[in-house]
Formats: structure tokens, sequence, C-alpha cells
């Protein structure tokens, strides 16, 4: 007989979070920040069995953790590798459970050796702000096959430091100057995140170039030498079939390729194709059109307007100059 599987519980608002999981109220309807050490102190018999239920939360949360130990994390269909990480980041509609805590005990044997913070910020708190936007272009956020953050004492102590100075102004008197300040330590913490992790793909980056070929850069290099060297007309490669080709997430993809190359793999992917489409104009009597079709396109005005942005020539000008 198949065990019913648990249903996943949507939370949309930070009160609801600390709710469900029986933590102590907001101060601040849209932030909190949690003390993961006050965890250690719950009896067994005061765990919330809502703390075994997968859960997906429509916010972000920013989280320092250590000591989990052989705690099993799940992150969506994937494994998140914080067990020996410190840091993760998760976006409005993920979620992130322990796959391996059965019953309250197991979860209390966790707890035991928890300590760090969650942050809990609503989007409603940055919309009118640019960090609003320029939240959702971090890609840490987004990695399909998560990866934590791990830090050294020196940055771990920053990030401590920078969570403190929000907590203190999330439990102050609310004034006109209080969403202000918010929004720009948790832009703080997070243009810190941002640098962390490139210094982190910079430290992979020597350890991967001494592998040679089995580098990330030069297995995607090979798929997109394979890609463009296939004669006939074929389908355009695209930003998520090369990272599928090459098992990590778009935005992993993207993020250690500008590391390496200055260059995010759609940046690549053009200038891929504008090479071939420059080697089509010049050694083949193929119409624009033709060479549009060839090249994977759709519609052929797709490929002028690229093919102009990229060169500063249409195809036809292009063609007449190297005549």
């Amino acid at each position: 007989m198949k065990t019913k599987p648990i249903p996943f519980r949507v939370l949309e608002t930070v009160t609801e979070y600390t709710r469900f999981y029986d933590l102590p109220t907001p101060l601040h309807p849209l932030l909190t920040v949690l003390d993961l050490n006050d965890l250690h102190r719950q009896p067994v018999d005061t765990i919330p069995a809502a703390a075994l239920t997968p859960v997906v939360q429509q916010f972000y949360m920013i989280s320092l953790k250590q000591g989990l130990g052989k705690a099993a994390l799940r992150y969506g269909h994937q494994s998140y590798d914080f067990n020996e990480g410190v840091m993760s980041f998760l976006a409005p509609g993920q979620g992130c459970w322990l796959a391996n805590a059965a019953s309250a005990e197991a979860l209390a044997d966790i707890f035991a050796s928890l300590r760090g913070w969650t942050l809990l910020v609503h989007a409603d708190l940055l919309a009118k702000y640019p960090l609003g936007q320029k939240i959702t272009r971090y890609g840490f956020f987004s990695y399909d096959t998560n990866e934590a953050l791990h830090l050294s004492e020196a940055e771990e102590a920053t990030m401590n430091q920078l969570i403190g100075s929000i907590r203190a102004e999330a439990e102050r008197s609310v004034d006109s100057f209080s969403q202000d300040i918010l929004v720009a330590q948790i832009d703080l913490l997070l243009t810190y995140a941002d640098r962390f992790y490139h210094r982190q793909f910079l430290t992979r980056h020597q350890a991967e170039v001494n592998r040679d070929e089995d580098s990330l850069l030069s297995r995607f290099e090979a798929r997109l030498i394979g890609y463009f060297a296939q004669p006939g007309e074929h389908p355009l490669p695209t930003v998520q079939s090369l990272a599928d080709d090459l098992n990590v997430s778009p935005a992993y993809l993207s993020d250690t390729l500008r590391t390496q190359t200055g260059q995010n793999t759609q940046q690549h992917i053009h200038s891929a194709l504008i090479e071939k489409a420059k080697r089509l104009l010049m050694s083949t009597s193929l119409s624009v059109n033709e060479t549009a079709y060839q090249l994977g396109f759709k519609y052929p005005q797709y490929f002028s307007r690229l093919f102009k942005k990229k060169t500063g020539l249409t195809p036809a000008e292009f063609r007449f100059s190297m005549q």
C-alpha cells in the first residue's frame, strides 16, 4: 500500500509563516529576523507537527545556518548542498525542507546543534524601490541545483553584523525613515552576498581550469561549437537547452560564464550566432532570409535586427562590405 504523500503548504505572508511554525510574531508585517539558536530550547513535545510539512513560501528567505550535520535538505526535486554550506537564498514560490526528519524526535536532534538566523522579507516591502527589480536578477535566488554560499570567518562576521543592524531597525518604533533604512540594509546584505558568491565562483574557476576539458567553460564551449557546426537548418540553441546539456541551472551557468569570461550564456550564444552568420553571408549565395532560416530563426526580421545590433550593419550591408 502506497503511503499518501504529504501535501505542500503555501504560506503567503511573513506572519502566516511564524504562526505556522509557532514562532514569535513579527514586529514588522513584511519582515522578520528569526534567531535559530532559540530552536535549541524547544522540547520535543513542543515542536509543531507543521515543522515536518514541506512548505512553499511566497516571500524571500535568506538564511545563515550552521550545525545541520547529516540533515538532508531538499530544494524542489533537487538536493541542497547545505551540509557543508552556510547561506541559502529562496525566492517567492520556492521551498526547502528537511527530507530525513520523519519525526519530532529526529527534528529535535537536528535543532540541538543548529545555529544562525533566517531573514524573511515580503516582496511588498521592496516593490517601490529599485531593489524590487534588482533582487530578481540575483542568480543565487534561482539555482535549480541549489548551491549554498560558503563563507570565510570574516565574511560570516560581516553578514552577522548586517543582520544585526536589520534586526535592530525592525525592532524600532516605525517612523517615516524606517522602510527606507530597512530596504537599504537589505540591499547592502545582498550586495555583499553577490560579492561573496563571485569570490566562490572565482575560487572554483581556478580548480576547473586545472582540469582543462572537464571545466564547465570548456564543456560549454564544446556544446556551443557543436550546435553551430550542424549542417542545414536546425533550432537555435537556448540558455535552457545548453544548461540542460551541462546538467546545471541556467542561472548558475550564466553566473559562472560571466565570472570567467565577462559574458553570460545568451551573449555567448549571440556571439557564436553572429560569427556563423558572417561565414554564411561571405561564403554562400543564400539570401538574407535563407540565411536566417539556416540559423534557426523563424522570422528573418529578428535575425536582421540582431545582426545590426551586434555589428552595426544589416546582413546585406555586411555582405556588400566584404565583396
